[in-house]
C-alpha cells in the first residue's frame, strides 16, 4: 500500500438526489449479483494480528476487526494464490473515523519484500457527516515508485449496511468490482512487463491508525473517544488455485485447470452493459486519477486508456477539476474568443 500520494483536502460536492436516485437502479438493475461460492472464516483464514481485537462470529460466517488505542487488527488467507477472485461483504465503521485505515487487498509482501505485488482496496476514513473516501492501487514486482492510485467516492454510505467488494486478478486483467458493479480494469501488456502482478499473493483484511496520511493527508487524526472502530466481514470468498511461492517448480500446469475455470466464470467477462456501468461509475465519482497525473508521470503508464472526455475534467495534478475552476476556464475560454473576434473584425 503505497502512501507517498497523500489524501486530498478538498471534497468534491455531493452529487444531488436525482443523481444518487439514477445512480441506484442503474446499477442495481444492470448488474446481477454474482453467483459465489462462500467458505466459513476457519477454513480459510487466519489471525495476522490484534489478538482479542479480531472477534469471529458465532456462525463463523464472518469476522468482525477492531482499532482501539492500543492495536489495530486483520487476518490474513491461510493459503496464497496465483490468480483468484477475493470478495467480502464490508461494513466500514460509522461516525468519526478520521485517520482509521481499513484495507482488503491481496500482497505478498511477506515473502518478496523487495519484489512483491499487491491490490489494494483502502477506505481512508472520514470526519462526522462526510462521506467515506476510498482508492484502489496496483503494485508489481515491487514498483512502489510507481503507485497505481486512483481515489474515489461512494454512490452510498458504507457504514449503515454490507457491500460487496470484490478483486478479479487473472493472467490477463485485474477488476475491481462493488457490488458487481466494476469499477476499475487493468489490463495486461507487454509494455507492463514486471508490473504486472503475477507471483502469488495471499489475502489481507486490517484496520490500523494511518492519521499521518490517511484523511485529507494527516490533518484529521484517529480520536480514540470513539473507539472501538469496527470494520465487518462477512461472506468470504476464496477461488483460486493455491501454490508455493517458493516452489522451484512452476504451477502453470497444476493449476492451469483452475485457471480456465476462473477465466470462465462471469464476473471475468465484462460485458457491454458492465462496461457502461464502469463509465458511469468513473464519471460520476472518481476524483484522482494517476494516468492523468502529468506531474508525477510526464511518461503515460503503459496500461492507463486516456479518454479524451474524460481527462478535461482532471488537471495535471490528476485531480478532478473543480467547479469553480471549469467556470473559470469556461471564463478564459469566452474572453479569447472575444478577443480574436474583435481582432479579426479590426483586420476586416
Amino acid at each position: 500500500m503505497d502512501h507517498n500520494l497523500r489524501c486530498f483536502g478538498t471534497t468534491p460536492k455531493t452529487h444531488n438526489l436525482f443523481s444518487l436516485i439514477f445512480f441506484f437502479f442503474f446499477f442495481s438493475f444492470s448488474n446481477a449479483a454474482f453467483d459465489l461460492a462462500t467458505i466459513p472464516f476457519s477454513d480459510g483464514y487466519s489471525l495476522l494480528f490484534g489478538g482479542s481485537n479480531v472477534v469471529r462470529t458465532a456462525d463463523d460466517n464472518g469476522v468482525k476487526l477492531l482499532l482501539d488505542r492500543y492495536t489495530g487488527s486483520g487476518f490474513i488467507s491461510s493459503n496464497m494464490y496465483r490468480y483468484g477472485f477475493f470478495s467480502a461483504n464490508i461494513k466500514l465503521p460509522s461516525n468519526y473515523t478520521a485517520g482509521v485505515c481499513v484495507a482488503f487487498y491481496t500482497s505478498n509482501g511477506d515473502v518478496f519484500q523487495k519484489s512483491h505485488d499487491e491490490l489494494d482496496f483502502e477506505f481512508l476514513g472520514n470526519v462526522a457527516g462526510k462521506p467515506w473516501q476510498f482508492q484502489t492501487n496496483l503494485y508489481g514486482n515491487g514498483s512502489t515508485n510507481r503507485g497505481r492510485e486512483e481515489r474515489y467516492r461512494l454512490w452510498f454510505d458504507p457504514t449503515k449496511e454490507y457491500h460487496r467488494y470484490s478483486i478479479l486478478w487473472t493472467a490477463k486483467n485485474v477488476i475491481f468490482y462493488i457490488d458487481d458493479v466494476p469499477i476499475r480494469e487493468v489490463l495486461r501488456s507487454v509494455e507492463m512487463g514486471g508490473d504486472y502482478p503475477s507471483k502469488p499473493m495471499s489475502l489481507y483484511a486490517t484496520i490500523w491508525d494511518a492519521s499521518n496520511w490517511a484523511t485529507s493527508g494527516g490533518r484529521y487524526k484517529a480520536n480514540y473517544k470513539y473507539a472501538p472502530f469496527i470494520a465487518e466481514f462477512k461472506d468470504l470468498v476464496l477461488k483460486g488455485c493455491p501454490v508455493n511461492p517458493i516452489q522451484e517448480v512452476s504451477d502453470d500446469k497444476a493449476c492451469a485447470d483452475q485457471h480456465i475455470d476462473l477465466e470462465a466464470q462471469e464476473y471475468a467477462t465484462m460485458t457491454p452493459m458492465r462496461r457502461r456501468a464502469m463509465h458511469k461509475f468513473r464519471k460520476h465519482f472518481m476524483y484522482y486519477s494517476y494516468c492523468y497525473d502529468t506531474l508525477r508521470y510526464p511518461t503515460l503508464m503503459p496500461e492507463c486508456n486516456i479518454i479524451p472526455a474524460e481527462q478535461e475534467r482532471f488537471m495535471e495534478t490528476g485531480r478532478l477539476r473543480s467547479s469553480g475552476s471549469r467556470r473559470r476556464q469556461a471564463r478564459r475560454k469566452s474572453r479569447t474568443k472575444t478577443l480574436v473576434d474583435v481582432t479579426n473584425k479590426g483586420y476586416m
